[in-house]
């Protein structure tokens, strides 16, 4: 099952992220969140695989500094 682990503001964010992500070793998935007519300045669901959900948030906590 594929789980949400971060929702980036566009597409960009969200491309960059993922690239990061698959740089580390895992698999990605984007997933447009809410209108379409935003096309790519709209929200992007960042998801892993359940059993890589823990290592994303670690993967992700040092690419965005939080």
């Amino acid at each position: 099952m594929w789980t949400v682990v971060y929702i980036a503001p566009n597409r960009a964010v969200a491309e960059m992220l993922k690239n990061y992500l698959t740089t580390e070793g895992l698999l990605v998935m984007l997933r447009s969140v809410g209108v379409p007519h935003l096309g790519d300045s709209g929200s992007v669901e960042i998801l892993v695989p359940e059993s890589e959900v823990e290592e994303a948030h670690e993967v992700l906590s040092t690419a965005i500094g939080s």
